[in-house]
């Protein structure tokens, strides 16, 4: 299967902000004010992964995904458009985020 790069269609990217004190930090991960209702993520979890280590891939066929990146290293992450119906089927993008660019990704079903 050939892909292309570009953007893909439903996929929401947004920077993530830590705020630091002397207690240490905190960073807000979803806000109901900030994504459209359609994309309100189905659950939410912290997942730390190893140096080295690949996870995925990783699809649902019902609900929206919100994936959060933000240290304490960086991650190449690659999406890809599996949805024959979609105007971006077979597009590829490849971001990396983490602690230098902490971002979240929402992606439709």
């Amino acid at each position: 299967m050939t892909f292309h790069d570009g953007e893909i269609e439903g996929v929401i990217w947004y920077s993530l902000t830590r705020y630091e004190d002397m207690r240490g930090w905190l960073c807000e991960l979803f806000r109901y004010d900030e994504i459209p209702p359609v994309c309100y993520p189905q659950m939410a979890y912290v997942s730390m992964t190893r140096p080295g280590v690949i996870r995925g891939p990783h699809e649902h066929r019902f609900q929206y995904d919100l994936f959060c990146f933000f240290g304490p290293s960086d991650f190449r992450v690659y999406l890809w458009d599996n949805r024959r119906t979609s105007s971006t089927y077979r597009v590829r993008q490849i971001a990396v985020v983490g602690e230098s660019r902490p971002m979240a990704v929402i992606i439709p079903p």
